[in-house]
């Protein structure tokens, strides 16, 4: 589902600054935020680097850029 949001023209503009860093549209830099925001005030516990970590693993994961550790 998708809806049209307002949102302030300096958050849209933080939003630009950081998608070309990441490499996501702006929408998708928005959205990334929201999720780990979200993810940080149900798991106030938790580091935010960990959580951004987390993300990180998760997009390597559906991209298929991760290796099988071996034990033993």
């Amino acid at each position: 589902m998708s809806i049209k949001v307002q949102l302030s023209a300096s958050l849209v503009h933080d939003a630009k600054s950081a998608s070309e860093i990441s490499g996501r549209s702006i929408p998708e830099q928005i959205e990334h935020w929201a999720r780990l925001g979200k993810v940080a005030v149900e798991n106030t516990d938790l580091p935010i680097d960990m959580l951004q970590d987390m993300f990180v693993s998760i997009e390597e994961v559906k991209a298929g850029n991760l290796n099988p550790y071996n034990f033993g």
